[in-house]
């Protein structure tokens, strides 16, 4: 894959919709809460589409088990999408930058077209 790409898809184990944003390379490297509908999903990514180019709303975490992750906020403080872990905070920071730099015109695969995930 050579795209960046949010992929849309319904849970079978709960019936809800959630993202993920997929890098240059095909990891994931955001996701989404479950939403109850798909445009509740749909609002979620164009909500991370308009937050991501800010540094400020990037919360840079540490696990107790030393490994790194972000949340990235709405305006408003709301997470709105949780990041893999990283074993540096460097492979975090280029987390961050992949989805600053991504996120913002990613198109949208809906993957509930072809079923369940």
């Amino acid at each position: 894959m050579q795209n960046p790409k949010f992929q849309v898809f319904k849970s079978s184990a709960n019936s809800e919709y959630y993202y993920r944003l997929r890098a240059r390379n095909g990891e994931i490297i955001l996701n989404g809460e479950g939403y109850k509908t798909k445009q509740g999903c749909l609002n979620g990514i164009a909500s991370v589409k308009s937050n991501s180019p800010y540094d400020s709303r990037y919360d840079r975490r540490q696990s107790v088990n030393g490994q790194y992750y972000f949340n990235l906020k709405a305006l408003n403080g709301e997470i709105i999408g949780r990041s893999e872990m990283y074993v540096t905070r460097s492979g975090m920071e280029n987390g961050i930058s992949a989805v600053k730099r991504d996120a913002p015109t990613a198109p949208i695969e809906d993957l509930t077209l072809a079923g369940a995930y």
